[in-house]
């Protein structure tokens, strides 16, 4: 084997395999540090003396269940519904803004700029009641669910833009010029070759994203959507055990967030195969 300029032997650099039985001891070990953190919060909460059956009577309302007095869907559904809403939106408006973002038209750029800041800029709850309370001063009367999820969307889209903006830029310009030697055109090669590229960069914030907005969307509660927080609070007047209702709630959110971060963790391995993304 030929030597270097100093005489040495080049070093060969050899990558250790990765045992499954590491893998796996890995895994269990979280699963059973989970086990034992959720085992003392539960002790902990069982010791302030809830009213468990409460809880019981309670839960299919907010659970979404049972549907509120006025026929319309309440609790977790209701939840659920306004922030899947809000994420098609915000979605398509992102993209929007994106590419306006990376445009060389200035007109473009500037209305995308100019939506990115102001919603950036303002607080949340003060869209909401913009929306919902301000724009009927001027004839635009709409309903509490279309002005929450139209806020929400709007919110989200903004800084939803700039992580899409990151992904997009984050693919090599030579992917471009190899699917322009192709003779692919401008869209088959954004479908194609571009989003799935942007894709893993864009799924992890994206995700977080999302979960924030599932909790945001409690913010529509100021509009009386009986949504989660909403039946929350209301049952904690009504039966002076707030304790109970905002835990029960709390807990919701948290197991809806869990399935929301599940589902993030899947699409960040589908798209990071191709680059040795670790699965865990």
């Amino acid at each position: 084997m030929p030597s270097d300029i100093t005489g040495a032997m080049p070093s060969i650099i050899v990558q250790p395999a990765k045992h499954p039985r590491l893998h796996l001891d890995f895994r269990l070990r979280v699963w059973i540090t989970w086990a034992l953190l959720l085992a003392a919060l539960l002790a902990g909460l069982y010791q302030l003396g809830l009213d468990f059956a409460l809880i019981r009577t309670k839960l299919p309302f907010m659970l979404g269940l049972r549907l509120s007095p006025n026929g319309f869907v309440q609790g977790v559904a209701l939840t659920l519904l306004v922030t899947a809403m809000s994420m098609v939106f915000a979605v398509g408006l992102a993209v929007l803004t994106a590419l306006g973002r990376l445009s060389r038209n200035p007109v473009a750029f500037a209305v995308a700029t100019f939506y990115a800041s102001f919603f950036r800029g303002t607080p949340l709850l003060v869209q909401v009641l913009l929306i919902y309370l301000a724009l009927p001063q001027f004839g635009i009367v709409l309903s509490a669910l279309t002005s929450g999820v139209m806020a929400l969307s709007l919110n989200y889209a903004a800084y939803l833009a700039e992580t899409i903006r990151a992904g997009i830029t984050a693919v090599p310009r030579g992917q471009r010029e190899a699917a322009m030697s192709l003779g692919l055109s401008p869209t088959l090669t954004a479908i194609k070759i571009i989003a799935p590229q942007a894709a893993r960069v864009i799924i992890p914030p994206a995700g977080a994203q999302f979960v924030s907005m599932l909790k945001d969307s409690s913010l529509v509660s100021l509009m009386g959507l009986w949504e989660l927080n909403f039946l929350a609070q209301s049952y904690g007047r009504s039966t002076y055990h707030y304790m109970e209702m905002l835990l029960t709630a709390a807990f919701i959110y948290w197991l809806l967030s869990i399935l929301f971060e599940i589902v993030q963790h899947r699409l960040e391995t589908r798209f990071g195969r191709a680059y040795g993304a670790p699965r865990r």
